[in-house]
């Protein structure tokens, strides 16, 4: 098993939150797991990103080759279109929808939209689901409940990550987590 995974989004977003799970439930699987960040000017709503690999075997390298990535997940569209030179020819995209315009100079929204159609994007609105589960920080676990089917990580490690890396934020935040993720889930089991 080998999977290579660019996480993508704005300061503040969550990105190195889903970062943290899938580590710690990749580990929890018996996985070898290698990350480095990127966290741009993340107070001022800057672009955040991740390279994680996750696999069975012995990874040298915490850096995804472009043109080698089997994922892009992301909680902003236009960050989702930024890192598309990683992407290999088959791999997936899943993204937010929601927009988080942090430039001047932002794309059309419709332009981006059309895009992300023409290649193999899975798409939702993430804080939508978020708010409809009590809390649209948790859209960040949205999108990685979505994510899942592709991920091969058992829900039970997930979920554990979830419990432990907001341990500390109270059993209330976890629950509203846990929740957020399983509504991702099933946005693709629909």
């Amino acid at each position: 098993m080998k999977k290579d995974i660019i996480l993508s989004g704005v300061g503040g977003q969550g990105i190195l939150s889903i970062a943290s799970v899938i580590d710690l439930a990749a580990i929890k699987s018996g996985l070898n797991v290698k990350q480095s960040e990127v966290h741009g000017m993340s107070q001022r709503g800057g672009a955040v990103q991740s390279h994680l690999r996750i696999s069975d075997g012995i990874i040298y390298s915490d850096i995804i080759s472009l043109g080698t990535a089997d994922m892009i997940v992301s909680v902003e569209p236009l960050e989702a279109l930024r890192y598309l030179s990683f992407l290999k020819q088959d791999g997936r995209i899943i993204t937010s929808v929601n927009f988080y315009k942090n430039i001047e100079n932002y794309p059309d929204e419709t332009e981006l939209i059309d895009e992300l159609n023409r290649l193999n994007c899975l798409m939702i609105d993430a804080e939508k689901v978020a708010r409809e589960v009590g809390n649209v920080k948790t859209s960040n676990m949205v999108v990685l409940g979505a994510a899942m089917p592709f991920l091969d990580l058992p829900q039970q490690n997930i979920e554990f990550a979830i419990a432990e890396i907001f341990k500390n934020k109270g059993q209330n935040i976890i629950d509203v987590n846990i929740m957020a993720l399983r509504k991702g889930i099933e946005l693709i089991n629909l």
